[in-house]
Formats: C-alpha cells, sequence, structure tokens
C-alpha cells in the first residue's frame, strides 16, 4: 500500500497544501533556520498563532548569527504571548551552540541535531525531512491520528505508539520526504481532524479502515488528564510616583526569566487592598485564577525586582497571563 498511498498524499499535497512562510514545495526548504524556528515555535502551539509572531521574529532575527548574538531579555520579549518560554531559550541557545560549534553551519546528521537544545525525537525528524529532505518519518499528534484511523487501531494511543511509529515509518516516501512530511501532516490539520473529519474528500480514503465506522471520531483513544486548579493573588505595587513593582521570575518553569507582579496562592500583604476582579489563564495542566489586589509601598517589597513607569513597561518580556493582569488593573 505504501508506495500508492503516499502518491495518493503528495499529489493531494501538491495542489492543496497549505502555503506557510516557513515551508516550500518540491523538496527541502533552502534555509534550515527558518525550519527551525518554526519546528520550535510549533511545539504545543497552532499554526494560527504562530503566524501572527513568526514573522516578527524573523524580522528582528532574521539569521542564525543575529538570534545567538542578541540578547536572551529581548528574544524572550519577541516570544512573549507564545507562551512555553522554554523553548525561547532553547532556540537562542541552539543558534550559539550553531554559530559555535557549528561555525554557522548547521547540522544534518540525526546525532549532531540531537545535540541542539529543546529538540526532542519528533522536532529532530521533522526538521531533517522538511530542512534536508532526510529520509525521516515524522509522528506528529495529526500522524498518530491518521496512521490510528488508517488501521482502525482502537486501544488506548499510549499502548499502540510503537505499531503506530512503525505503520506511519512503512508508508513514508523517502526520496520525497519534506513533502511527504508536509503533506501528511496537513491532512491532518485540514481533513483528517479530531472532530467531523471531512472524509468525503480525503485522497487516501480508500485505504482507510475506519472510514464510515461509528467509532471514528474517538480514534486514537486518549486517556483524559484533569487539570489542577490554582486560586491565589496577584498585587499591582505602586509608589506615589504611579510607578509599579515588576520582578523577573527566577524559579526554573515555563515562566523562567520573564517579568511578573508578585503572586502567590496565599495572601502575603495583609494590608493590600482585595478588589472583586480576577484574571484566569489555563496551562497545560493547570487551571489558573488570580484575584487582583493593590498595595501602596515607597519601598520595593522584594529584593529582586524594581519600580518601573507603566509606559515603559513594553520594554520587559511578561507572560500572557501578566499582560491579562496589566490589562484588567488598567496598566496599558
Amino acid at each position: 500500500m505504501s508506495n500508492e498511498f503516499a502518491k495518493c498524499l503528495l499529489d493531494w499535497y501538491g495542489a492543496y497544501g497549505r502555503d506557510l512562510p516557513w515551508r516550500v514545495k518540491g523538496g527541502a526548504h533552502p534555509n534550515p533556520y527558518v525550519v527551525l524556528v518554526s519546528e520550535v515555535m510549533l511545539q504545543q502551539t497552532t499554526v494560527k498563532t504562530v503566524l501572527s509572531y513568526f514573522e516578527k521574529f524573523m524580522n528582528r532575527f532574521p539569521t542564525v548569527f543575529d538570534l545567538a548574538n542578541a540578547d536572551e531579555e529581548e528574544v524572550l520579549l519577541f516570544w512573549q504571548g507564545l507562551g512555553y518560554y522554554t523553548r525561547a531559550k532553547s532556540l537562542h541557545q541552539s543558534a550559539k551552540m550553531i554559530v559555535g560549534k557549528f561555525q554557522g553551519k548547521f547540522p544534518s546528521t540525526k546525532e549532531d541535531v540531537l545535540k541542539l537544545k529543546g529538540l526532542g525525537p519528533y522536532a529532530v525528524a521533522s526538521f531533517l525531512a522538511l530542512a534536508f529532505n532526510a529520509p525521516e518519518t515524522v509522528v506528529d499528534g495529526n500522524v498518530v491520528r491518521i496512521i490510528s484511523r488508517l488501521y482502525h487501531l482502537t486501544e488506548p494511543q499510549d499502548e499502540m505508539m510503537n505499531i503506530i511509529r512503525q505503520k506511519a515509518e512503512s508508508l513514508t516516501d523517502k526520496e520525497n520526504a519534506a513533502d511527504y512530511a508536509s503533506a501528511i501532516m496537513d491532512l491532518g490539520a485540514t481533513v483528517c481532524t479530531k472532530k467531523k473529519p471531512a472524509c468525503g474528500i480525503c485522497p487516501v480514503q480508500k485505504f482507510c479502515a475506519s472510514k464510515g465506522l461509528p467509532d471514528l471520531e474517538q480514534i486514537p483513544m486518549r486517556k483524559k488528564s484533569e487539570k489542577k486548579k490554582f486560586n491565589g493573588y496577584v498585587y499591582i505595587i505602586k509608589n506615589k510616583e504611579g510607578k509599579v513593582f515588576i520582578r523577573k521570575r527566577k524559579e526554573k518553569g515555563l515562566l523562567s526569566g520573564l517579568y511578573e507582579f508578585i503572586w502567590a496562592e496565599n495572601k502575603i500583604f495583609k494590608n493590600a487592598t482585595e478588589t472583586k476582579t480576577s484574571v484566569s489563564h489555563i496551562f497545560t495542566h493547570i487551571d489558573m485564577s488570580l484575584k487582583i489586589c493593590f498595595l501602596q509601598s515607597e519601598t520595593a517589597p522584594t529584593a529582586d525586582g524594581f519600580f518601573v513607569d507603566v509606559q515603559d513597561m513594553g520594554k520587559y518580556a511578561f507572560s500572557t497571563l501578566m499582560k491579562k493582569v496589566m490589562k484588567k488593573a488598567d496598566l496599558g
């Protein structure tokens, strides 16, 4: 089935595949840097979201040398709003490694690409396929869904991953790896979607063992994970000049290196004025809600922060959560 499947998929991709700024049709992208940036941005983030940030980021850091020579704070500032900021730090470190260790030449072997920061097996395979047309099999969420439906694999996804990878590899067109990787990801994103898949226009429907079956939308079967709830307080601390206290987050995790207002699960400033206004934000495994409180203080409440003019806050990289706090607290 593999040759015929790949031909049908590639013919469809040539006619209907998405035009994206980090992709070319007909082989590898001529600029591996473009592929690397897009691969890191697209981790746990949709194409639609990435599109609005990619151009701005590339305009500021058009080459791997520009990114490698930039300050981390500026890189985070241009990543602001994309979330998962450890990705930006990893991309920055990878750029430095490419410039330093590889003398500006992009690694083209799996062994060397795995040395870059923040790239797992999927991202490495995708990068090599798209940047060098290397015969790699890309297995992302879209591919898992397509393979599971194609072979009507109804066991829990986690238990079937080895089989899914084997079948995905057997179908991969190794001579046209770049186009094939883009094609199968596009198929999952636009046709074989989670809900209401468009089977009637699917270019590979004749190969699908799940077409027309009542359990189609339940494939692949995934275990649901409950989100933890976090309810806490965030403090807008101002001095008499109207400057606002911010600090740079040092703790490890998703928001490390970003600026923030003081926030905590429990009340830490008893004399703060508690409002009825809250902000909510959903992280991967946490459903968070913070109640906004105001406090006036002429001294910095902690040694790891400082007061800034409200109009200068745009110079600092804040998480989406903190930007929501700014908006609700009328800080611009």
